[in-house]
């Protein structure tokens, strides 16, 4: 037990100690200051800004900016559903995967284009190597950068700076941190055991004379770009618990510190936009708090196991049921909380076997999207829950809302309410309409408690661009792969809509000279009040789907029924 916690707190403190470091690095990244990589980066980026036309010191507007993003993505969106579709006749395919059909063609697509990488298909037996790199690989790093350029702009809004040219943060994004970092853990994974090749299908001939194919690919790069990315969909179906993902402790170190970095560095570089590196902290260590709780929730309940089990064979041993005995009880409720915390969705042991704790942690992260959030968005995320505690705080005390200096008005309350709305009504409604015909569309594999959770884990993972499950559902089908991209599409773009036209209000706001009667947001009261109407805010959204799924599911375990 002592173990499994010590490695869960010395993962944390390489967290906390990364933090600075990269967040610093970042700051300088889109501030345009000088970086360790200019002399390599510099040519090549002035050579993609000449050929795609682009001003590099053009300011876009707030709609300009959103209609680049949506042009962006639909031109990659299109191009990656062609890929796939002529899969047959493309290289790397030593197998000779034809085209998958319309419906999973088109959910795929629009899941790692929104940058959710929800996978209703196995990977080894339905796409070829060149449909994992060049299609969906392509889009791990479009799609991540997309959202980290769309947190940045709106930290520029927020501390009063032009949104900035989304093709520039677009491209640095890519070139100065995404390619960088990926090239060299994917050269650190290779080390550790993780394949990368080209060659087909092994097959083998086991010790009673029997025939198994093994399948392999590029792996090493495909993983490291799933995981610092937060776009979670694996090469192989099982994902990260896959002894070719994810072979043994030192990969899995690898993978949970690339999920976790960038997240967790971003608000430290919103520190340095804001020249306020107190409130950065005071957010950071707010957010690390709750996201600590929670992992003990999830831990604890994993170690005591399944009690209807243990009561059964007269046992006293941790839930093992759906883990990888390589990483055990600890890692697996460590990563499970990380993975829908930051928004990854990749797994190294399977959801629907955690107990009733870890699927209330789970939802949890889902529901909130700010523990630590999305790529880039999560942070924004973030800083909208601040904006509204600044605004009925201002109210309470009678004192006018105000944020960096800058007033917080009707305007921005209501994109404010648009970005927090949106989520609830993608995840419940397409979830009672399941719910209502569960034999027909739901596809539940546990009846009772259980089954709601896992038809709202999937509306949910689809609305916060997580991709997980809880894998007994029976999610391949038409119902499941169209209902979803309500969610994949309502729950990303809307969203980036709202925040990019929040911040584009913010910027053109005149800032206001601070008085005696100005609400510091820098405080340690301010910032725990800050966390206390986030969890209000949620829970309040979502308490009863907590209560009718993992709540009432841990009782049920507890009274031995």
């Amino acid at each position: 037990m002592g173990q499994g916690f010590l490695q869960i707190g010395l993962t944390l403190c390489i967290v906390i100690a990364i933090t600075p470091v990269l967040g610093k690095y970042m700051a300088s990244v889109f501030l345009e200051e000088k970086t360790q990589l200019d002399l390599l980066m510099n040519p090549i980026e002035r050579s993609l800004y000449v050929l795609a036309g682009v001003r590099r010191k053009d300011d876009m507007t707030g709609w300009q900016y959103i209609r680049a993003v949506l042009y962006t993505n639909l031109m990659m969106g299109l191009s990656v559903y062609l890929l796939l579709y002529f899969q047959r006749i493309l290289p790397w395919n030593p197998n000779g995967f034809g085209a998958p059909k319309w419906d999973i063609l088109l959910h795929t697509t629009i899941s790692f284009l929104t940058n959710t990488d929800q996978q209703h298909y196995s990977g080894e037996t339905t796409l070829s190597y060149f449909s994992q790199v060049a299609a969906l690989g392509f889009l791990m790093f479009t799609s991540a950068a997309t959202g980290l350029a769309v947190g940045i702009a709106f930290i520029r809004g927020l501390t009063g700076r032009g949104l900035g040219n989304f093709y520039v943060d677009l491209t640095r994004a890519i070139t100065r941190i995404l390619l960088p970092i990926s090239i060299i853990g994917a050269i650190a994974l290779l080390i550790v055991g993780v394949p990368q090749t080209l060659a087909g299908t092994l097959v083998v001939k086991t010790l009673d004379g029997g025939t198994q194919y093994l399948a392999r690919g590029p792996v090493a790069s495909f993983e490291m770009i799933k995981m610092l990315g937060e776009n979670g969909g694996g090469f192989f179906s099982v994902n990260s618990a896959h002894p070719f993902e994810n072979p043994n402790g030192a990969s899995n170190l690898i993978e949970t510190i690339a999920m976790i970095s960038i997240p967790a560095a971003l608000i430290y570089t919103y520190g340095l936009f804001a020249n306020n590196i107190k409130q950065a902290w005071l957010l950071f260590w707010m957010v690390f708090v709750i996201f600590v709780i929670l992992i003990g929730v999830t831990a604890v309940g994993e170690l005591q196991g399944n009690p209807l089990v243990n009561a059964t064979f007269g046992l006293d041993q941790p839930n093992l049921e759906g883990k990888e005995v390589r990483f055990g009880w600890a890692q697996t409720a460590l990563w499970a909380v990380m993975t829908t915390a930051t928004m990854c969705g990749a797994v190294n042991g399977m959801h629907d076997s955690l107990m009733p704790q870890g699927l209330f942690s789970t939802l949890f992260n889902l529901f909130i999207q700010v523990i630590w959030g999305g790529q880039g968005t999560g942070t924004a995320y973030l800083f909208i829950y601040l904006i509204l505690t600044v605004f009925l705080t201002g109210l309470m005390v009678g004192r006018t809302p105000e944020f960096l200096g800058r007033k917080i008005e009707k305007r921005e309350i209501v994109l404010a309410s648009v970005v927090l709305l949106i989520h609830p009504i993608v995840i419940l409604i397409p979830s009672a309409i399941a719910l209502a015909y569960p034999i027909s569309l739901s596809g539940i594999s546990n009846p009772g408690y259980h089954g709601i959770s896992q038809v709202v884990y999937e509306y949910a993972s689809a609305g916060a661009n997580n991709g997980s499950g809880l894998e007994g559902l029976k999610d391949n089908t038409l119902w499941w792969n169209l209902s979803t991209l309500v969610g994949l599409l309502g729950g990303r773009y809307i969203p980036m809509i709202a925040i990019l036209l929040l911040a584009d209000s913010m910027s053109g706001k005149q800032a206001v000279p601070e008085t005696p009667g100005t609400l510091k947001t820098d405080s340690l009261v301010f910032t725990g009040v800050t966390a206390g109407v986030t969890l209000i805010l949620g829970v309040l959204t979502f308490f009863p789907v907590l209560a009718l799924g993992p709540i009432a599911e841990g009782f049920k375990l507890a009274s031995g029924n």
